[in-house]
């Protein structure tokens, strides 16, 4: 096992094309390489699964205890030739002035070297001036080496190239050429997830060939760092009964937000992981012991998901007869009354009566922490729980009373007035994600009700 970190100095500074372009180059050179993606992400650790044709797992800093983490990365990377850690932001930047949490930390925590990757767009000496800053302000960081990214022409090359190398002593490892055509498709969140993509697996052969035209590969592998850690036990699953506890996932391109570590601690608790297409299927399975919304972007599927009118009705009569239903953020909305978008309304399942509307910036984006404070199906009272939110739904209606809302906000924005967590029968939906290894209490407490609730199911027949 070989790994490196491949950090940049700021959001957009070209590290996803570095990090997906190694990872798809050694795939089809046939190695076992496996990604990580640093930080609260899903997109990007989408689009390195499609480059590895392995799940991606996040690594959290701020989510995870330190031990958790570690013991996640040496139980997976342990799997591999190759790893790929993908960092998130600037190489330094974490929740606090002191870079808390920060790429920096998770790799000196991994102990691993980093690739860092700098946007050259009209400059040339400076960017050995941020290098050299970057070296220098945690000696304790190993900056193997340096990507020039968006190079202008190859007099542009030289000059950064011999400045860097000479005033850093770090080497270049590589350079792309500024390009007109953004390879990840945009939109109003950043990239546009691989699902929703019909050219993403070309677009990542041309992020491997990029990777090997334009990166010293064979320089870049002769700085990782080998590790040396022996093969961790992982948690054995449970058996399954013979009639299986069925936990339905919604999966689809509407609905494709989902940590693999949650689902397969859903599995570990010994349920069985059914996805289903909320875009196509007629109803939801009737043998289903529990449901599990992600996010996603049911905005981009609003007519479908509107036009399949017997999906929805399946998930709201579920609901109504108390099968538990945990949904986050793109779940939230998908369970509620109705969405506006550019002057036009979609109806959803209408569990609770919220209407949605989508807005032109951010409503929400960063960490949360909340403490439940109410009867809900899943958290008893006084959990905390860490997770995430990053959206730009609003809520505009909604007649509920804030104080029956299931979560208080200690940090981050909720649902509305400091709260989160809206709750019927046994369904809890909430604007935050969470993650299982940050949030042992989660999978056990869903995978528990999902249990009750079939043995009630039972009893009845």
């Amino acid at each position: 096992m070989k790994g490196i970190v491949v950090a940049g100095l700021g959001g957009g500074a070209g590290k996803s094309v570095v990090a997906v372009g190694l990872v798809a180059h050694y795939a089809r050179q046939s190695k076992v390489v496996l990604p990580f993606k640093k930080g609260p992400d899903y997109i990007d650790a989408g689009w390195l699964s499609l480059a590895s044709g392995r799940s991606c797992f996040n690594l959290d800093p701020y989510l995870m205890e330190r031990e958790d983490l570690v013991r996640s990365f040496q139980t997976r990377a342990a799997e591999g030739e190759i790893i790929i850690v993908e960092g998130n932001r600037g190489l330094y930047d974490g929740v606090d002035a002191h870079g808390g949490y920060s790429t920096a930390e998770l790799a000196k925590l991994l102990k691993l070297p980093v690739l860092l990757v700098v946007d050259c767009t009209k400059t040339t000496r400076t960017v050995a001036a941020l290098v050299l800053g970057c070296k220098h302000l945690d000696p304790d960081v190993d900056i193997c080496g340096v990507v020039l990214n968006r190079i202008g022409s190859s007099r542009h090359e030289k000059i950064v190239r011999e400045a860097v190398e000479t005033y850093t002593g770090v080497p270049v490892l590589g350079a792309y050429r500024r390009s007109p055509k953004d390879i990840f498709p945009m939109r109003h969140l950043g990239v546009i997830p691989f699902q929703e993509y019909e050219g993403a697996g070309e677009a990542v052969m041309e992020l491997a060939q990029g990777a090997e035209d334009n990166l010293d590969i064979v320089a870049i592998e002769n700085q990782m760092v080998d590790l040396g850690f022996a093969a961790q036990k992982t948690k054995r699953r449970k058996a399954l009964a013979r009639d299986s506890l069925k936990i339905g996932v919604l999966r689809d391109a509407a609905f494709q937000f989902y940590y693999p570590e949650n689902l397969r601690a859903l599995e570990e608790e010994g349920a069985e992981v059914v996805e289903v297409n909320s875009l196509t299927a007629n109803r939801l399975p009737i043998d289903l012991a529990a449901l599990y919304i992600g996010g996603g972007f049911p905005e981009t599927s609003a007519r479908i998901l509107a036009e399949n009118e017997s999906f929805r009705r399946s998930v709201k009569e579920a609901a109504e007869a108390g099968l538990p239903i945990y949904a986050e953020c793109g779940g939230l909305i998908y369970l509620g009354e109705k969405i506006s978008l550019d002057g036009e309304e979609f109806p959803l399942v209408g569990v609770f009566p919220v209407h949605f509307t989508l807005e032109h910036k951010p409503q929400a984006h960063g960490y949360t922490v909340l403490t439940a404070r109410n009867n809900n199906p899943f958290y008893q009272n006084g959990t905390r729980i860490k997770g995430h939110e990053f959206r730009y739904s609003r809520v505009a209606y909604w007649p509920g009373n804030p104080d029956e809302l299931a979560l208080d906000m200690e940090r981050g924005v909720g649902f509305v007035a400091g709260g989160d967590g809206l709750v019927y029968k046994n369904v809890l939906a909430l604007y935050t994600h969470i993650h299982a290894i940050g949030t042992p209490e989660w999978a056990p407490a869903l995978v528990a009700k999902a249990r009750e609730f079939k043995q009630q199911d039972l009893a009845a027949v």
